[in-house]
């Protein structure tokens, strides 16, 4: 293991991610979140064909044991973009970004829910601070619902960025399925056929033909969600899950910096507060991990015959 070659990567990976939604922010005010989601995936998928065949793995890396799963996957996880994106349109980045940290912890709710996970005290009492970090970031937008027109906008801005996680955080749990009979590039790619599929079906819905510039940064962004994934993926080759983890909450520092700098977004001490409430919950989840997984290796390794 290479661990400081995976952190790397990993913060390559976030400055991507996050560098990509700043992209699709500028274009919100002209091109819808089905339109944005489209070029988002159909342009990340040369990046991940090439980068499959480069590794060799272009033949053995897309076979599908379940379509099915990746339907399902494919799903929820557009579902997660596209009110992803719309958020973009209605809120500073820093809050979306914020109100995004809201997934990792409803992935334990889910695995104790759906994949009969253990859950404990520990975690539990981890994930109700985290939740209690994203209500203080949206209880000043809830509070905002019956206000003016903006500010109506912006309350429902978040409720949709939170149904979001939420749906994030079920297209957690439907990879942690597909991992069990999928390639890790299968699970890439077919994502990108199928939010590619469905985004097309928002076309009703208003799609309009950006102009240079918009097209310039769409096409930007999908590119940038293509490179985002492979350096994501290749991190956990490197170091393990616990140990790159943490660096997702770094994302938050790069909102900060283009929301203020690009967008002359400055955050609320409510958003401030509230992030660093949630950030407090993931590393305490991230950190229980690591212990669960040390003390089941060792349990292994007690079990095994000499």
């Amino acid at each position: 293991m290479r661990p400081l070659t995976g952190i790397a990567l990993k913060l390559v990976s976030v400055t991507l991610f996050i560098t990509m939604s700043a992209l699709i922010k500028a274009a919100s005010g002209h091109v819808p979140p089905g339109e944005a989601v489209f070029f988002r995936s159909a342009f990340a998928i040369p990046v991940i064909l090439i980068w499959l065949a480069w590794r060799g793995d272009l033949r053995t890396g897309l076979k599908v044991a379940s379509p099915i799963g990746h339907f399902w996957r494919g799903f929820v996880g557009t579902a997660a973009m596209g009110m992803s994106f719309a958020g973009l349109g209605l809120l500073p980045l820093p809050e979306v970004t914020a109100i995004s940290y809201a997934a990792p912890l409803l992935v334990v709710v889910f695995a104790a829910m759906f994949l009969n996970e253990q859950v404990g005290v520990y975690r539990i009492g981890a994930v109700a601070i985290g939740l209690v970090g994203v209500l203080i970031v949206l209880a000043p937008r809830l509070s905002a619902l019956s206000g003016p027109m903006v500010e109506t906008a912006q309350a429902v801005g978040a409720m949709v960025v939170l149904t979001g996680a939420i749906c994030a955080a079920l297209a957690q749990i439907y990879v942690r399925k597909l991992v069990q009979t999928e390639e890790t590039s299968a699970i890439v790619f077919y994502f990108s056929i199928t939010s590619t599929a469905l985004s097309l079906l928002t076309i009703p819905f208003g799609w309009t033909l950006p102009s240079g510039p918009e097209f310039g940064l769409l096409v930007t962004a999908g590119i940038l969600g293509g490179l985002g994934q492979i350096f994501l993926t290749s991190s956990y080759r490197f170091a393990d899950a616990s140990v790159v983890a943490p660096f997702d909450y770094a994302s938050i520092l790069f909102a900060l910096s283009i929301g203020y700098f690009v967008f002359d977004e400055v955050p609320t001490g409510a958003m401030l507060s509230g992030a660093a409430l949630v950030i407090l919950a993931g590393c305490l989840i991230i950190l229980r991990e690591r212990q669960l997984g040390i003390r089941r290796n060792k349990t292994r390794a007690a079990r095994t015959p000499e």
